[in-house]
C-alpha cells in the first residue's frame, strides 16, 4: 500500500523477523534483575493502584529457569508472564513482556509459543532497525517513558519518539479491532469492502493515491485529535477524477427507446474523453477522443422519464421533448408500451436540431451498432454510508447500527464504447451519475464498477476539521 500511494519503503520488516534477538534481549533483562516471571491472573494485574506483584523479587536463576519453561512450552497458557520492572507514567505498574500463546504465527510458523508484547517489542525492533524517529499517535504517548526506559535498560541505541493527533472521519471506523467487529458481524465482507476507510477498501471503491494525499495535505498534522467529514476526502478524489478520469456514458437502469424516424447514416458520435471545458480549466492536454455507437434503438436511465412533466422536471416525458447529448437530436415520446401497468420500452421520433433551444433538458443514453446486438453490459455497484451516525454505535446486543441497504446492485446497467478494453482499477466519469472504478470482480462477460464518489458534493468552504 506504501507503493501504491507513491512511496519506496527503504525495506519492508516484520517484529517476527527479530523474534531471536528480542529473546535474548528479554534474557538480559532478567540477568540485569530488570525482569521476572509472574504467575498473577490477567484480572490481578488490572485496576488502578495495585500493589507491586508478589513475584517481583524472586531469584533471578529463578525466572531464567521459568522462562526458559514459558519458551520450551511447559507452562500454560495464562499462568506465567514475563513482567517488567518498571513503573509506567500513567501509574501502572511493571508491563508485560512476554505472554505463552499456543498458536501458528503467520510468519514465523509453530517454532514459539511465547510472543512479546507491544510495548516490549516496538521501541527494541526500531533499535535494532535502526529507526531515527518512530511516529505515533497521542495515545501511545504515555508509554514513551518506557520506550526509552527500555532501550537504555538493555543498553542499546534509542529512536525519538514523536506523536501526533490522531485523525477521526465522521461516518466511519477506522480502528483495527473495530473494523474486525464490522466483518465478523457481516457488515462487510474484508478488510478491502469499499464501504470501509482502510486503504484497502479505498483503493479497490477507486479513490486515487493523490487525492488521498492531498487531503492529508488539507487536514494538516497537529498534536490535537481531530475530526473531519468523508465529505472533505470525496472533494479531493472528485479534483483529481475530474482531469484524469475518462468520460462514459451509463444506464443503471435501462429503459428501451425506439426511434421510429431514425436517421439514415447516422451510426455513431464522437465524443472526448475529458471535456473541452475541462481541459481548458485545469491544464490538460492530449486526452483523446472516442466514438460512441448508435442505431434506432437506445437505452436511457428509467429515472429520465416521467409519463407527465412538472415545472420542476426538465427530462423527458410525453409531454416534454428532451435532448440527446452528443447526438444533437430532439427526442419526443409518441408511445408508452407498458406490460402488466409497467413502462417497459418507449417509441420516439427525433429531429435534428441547429442550435439548442432555451431551457431544454439533454440526457444521457446508451446504444449500439445494431438492434439486434444489445450494449455492453455490466454490474454496477451503489454504495451508500455504512453508518447512519456521525459516531456509530451499537445495539443493546453489540451489534453495530448500519444503513441498509448501504450496497445497491443494478445488474443489468449498460455502457458505451468507451469502457472498451478496462481492466481492474480503470477510472471512469459516468456523465451526469458520478465517478466510477472497474472492480477485481470483473470478467471477460461482464464489467463491474464500484461507485467511488457521486458526481456532486459539498464545497470544500463548507467544510470543516474540528
Amino acid at each position: 500500500m506504501v507503493e501504491w500511494l507513491g512511496f519506496k519503503p527503504f525495506k519492508v520488516t516484520h517484529a517476527s523477523d527479530n523474534f531471536d534477538k528480542l529473546h535474548a534481549l528479554a534474557i538480559k533483562l532478567i540477568k540485569k534483575d530488570l525482569a521476572y516471571v509472574c504467575h498473577q491472573t490477567l484480572d490481578e494485574m488490572r485496576g488502578e493502584n495495585k500493589p507491586h506483584s508478589p513475584y517481583r523479587n524472586r531469584p533471578m536463576a529463578e525466572s531464567l529457569a521459568l522462562f526458559d519453561d514459558m519458551k520450551n512450552g511447559k507452562i500454560d497458557e495464562g499462568k506465567a508472564t514475563l513482567r517488567v520492572k518498571h513503573v509506567m507514567s500513567d501509574g501502572k505498574k511493571d508491563f508485560v513482556a512476554y505472554r505463552v500463546k499456543f498458536c501458528e504465527h503467520h510468519m514465523s510458523g509453530d517454532k514459539w509459543c511465547i510472543y512479546p508484547t507491544y510495548d516490549f517489542t516496538h521501541c527494541l525492533c526500531d533499535s535494532i532497525e535502526n529507526i531515527t524517529h518512530s511516529l505515533c499517535t497521542k495515545e501511545f504517548q504515555g508509554r514513551r517513558d518506557s520506550y526509552y526506559w527500555l532501550c537504555n535498560a538493555v543498553d542499546v541505541y534509542c529512536p525519538v519518539q514523536w506523536e501526533y493527533g490522531r485523525l477521526n472521519v465522521t461516518y466511519t471506523i477506522t480502528s483495527k479491532r473495530k473494523i474486525g467487529e464490522i466483518i465478523a458481524q457481516g457488515h462487510a465482507r474484508s478488510w478491502d469492502d469499499p464501504r470501509l476507510y482502510t486503504l484497502t477498501a479505498l483503493r479497490r471503491r477507486g479513490f486515487p493515491p493523490q487525492a488521498i494525499k492531498d487531503f492529508c495535505k488539507l487536514v494538516g498534522v497537529t498534536e490535537n485529535e481531530t475530526t473531519t467529514e468523508p465529505a472533505m476526502l470525496e472533494y479531493c478524489v472528485r479534483e483529481v477524477l475530474n482531469r484524469t478520469a475518462k468520460r462514459a456514458m451509463a444506464v443503471k437502469n435501462p429503459l428501451k427507446v425506439e426511434i421510429t424516424n431514425f436517421p439514415a447514416g447516422v451510426t455513431s458520435a464522437e465524443v472526448d474523453d475529458i471535456p473541452e471545458s475541462v481541459q481548458k480549466t485545469c491544464g490538460v492536454t492530449n486526452t483523446g477522443k472516442h466514438t460512441v455507437d448508435v442505431c434506432e434503438v437506445v437505452y436511457i436511465d428509467h429515472d429520465d422519464f416521467r409519463e407527465q412533466a412538472d415545472k420542476d422536471y426538465k427530462r423527458l416525458a410525453v409531454n416534454q421533448p428532451v435532448g440527446l447529448k452528443y447526438l444533437g437530436y430532439l427526442l419526443t415520446v409518441t408511445d408508452v408500451v407498458k406490460e402488466n401497468g409497467a413502462i417497459t420500452s418507449l417509441k420516439a421520433t427525433a429531429k435534428k436540431l441547429d442550435e439548442k433551444p432555451k431551457g431544454l433538458g439533454w440526457i444521457h443514453w446508451v446504444s449500439s451498432a445494431s438492434p439486434s446486438t444489445p450494449p455492453r453490459s455490466a454490474e454496477v455497484r451503489w454504495y451508500k454510508r455504512l453508518f447512519p451516525d456521525a459516531v456509530p454505535r451499537k445495539d443493546a446486543e453489540g451489534r453495530y447500527i448500519v444503513n441498509n441497504p448501504s450496497l445497491v446492485v443494478y445488474e443489468n446497467a449498460m455502457v458505451d464504447n468507451a469502457v472498451a478494453g478496462a481492466k481492474a482499477g480503470d477510472p471512469f466519469q459516468f456523465e451526469r451519475e458520478g465517478y466510477f472504478t472497474v472492480d477485481p470482480d470483473t470478467t471477460q462477460d461482464k464489467l463491474v464498477f464500484n461507485l467511488t464518489v457521486e458526481l456532486k458534493g459539498e464545497n470544500l468552504k463548507d467544510l470543516k476539521v474540528q
